[in-house]
């Protein structure tokens, strides 16, 4: 609990067996969750076996592989039907430190926002904590051209380390959304469709060899993605364009 909100930290997995624990015992270190759900998206390794001998966690195992946004649909529902009034999303790859979780569950308990970001461009040390050139670049100018055509000012869109309050879980239509990486793109859309001022902190990144990436190809893809998603959410801004994911009158 924190300031009597009950916190969810959501874990989407795959193949996560060898930094599962130390996420986990990081997370639940900062003393402020009450659940953690994790998701196994039909790992080959022990995922889902290592996180049910854990305490305070929820385990669904898919049956078959359904992507990193259909992942994500499974955490988003468990965890609102588990109560959740704040949900944070924590890679179990350890890519991105639990202890920022207390910062970032504050902001969205104080009301002060309904989604917080942790961002691996502030601060500027991405390149120094070991992300690849092609990809710091890719970040710089994906998120450039997405903050051009969403009239946002945010510092990247694609972090995985976001947290969210209840409210704005409910009114995202993320079942709508990609089951595949393009997933977070569209969710921060959505949350700006919305009128959602979104809050950001500075994350140190971390990249070593268990922590999971995307090749050069599903990268590409997924660039591809996020500039169809903005280009979608301006057309749908000026009435041009009708789409799922951005509903009108809200």
């Amino acid at each position: 609990m924190f300031h009597g909100k009950k916190v969810v930290v959501v874990m989407p997995a795959y193949n996560a067996e060898k930094t599962l624990l130390a996420t986990y015992t990081e997370v639940m270190e900062q003393g402020i969750v009450d659940l953690v759900v994790l998701v196994d998206d039909a790992s080959s390794d022990r995922t889902a076996a290592l996180a049910r001998s854990l305490p305070h966690t929820l385990v669904h195992a898919h049956e078959r592989n359904t992507g990193y946004g259909g992942n994500q649909k499974t955490c988003y529902r468990l965890a609102l039907e588990q109560g959740a009034d704040i949900v944070v999303m924590v890679h179990p790859d350890y890519q991105y430190t639990p202890k920022l979780l207390p910062a970032m569950v504050a902001l969205v308990a104080s009301g002060l926002y309904d989604c917080v970001l942790g961002s691996r461009i502030l601060g500027g040390r991405a390149l120094a904590g070991g992300m690849p050139l092609y990809k710091y670049l890719a970040n710089r100018g994906l998120t450039l051209v997405q903050n051009l055509l969403m009239g946002a000012k945010l510092s990247e869109y694609h972090t995985g380390y976001r947290a969210f309050s209840r409210e704005l879980l409910l009114r995202i239509p993320w079942r709508h959304n990609s089951d595949d990486f393009v997933f977070d793109a569209q969710m921060l859309a959505q949350a700006l469709w919305l009128g959602t001022i979104i809050g950001e902190i500075s994350c140190p990144a971390s990249y070593f060899p268990d922590a999971s990436s995307i090749n050069f190809s599903r990268s590409v893809i997924y660039g591809l993605g996020c500039l169809r998603t903005a280009l979608a959410y301006r057309l749908a801004r000026w009435g041009r364009l009708s789409s799922p994911l951005f509903p009108p009158n809200v």
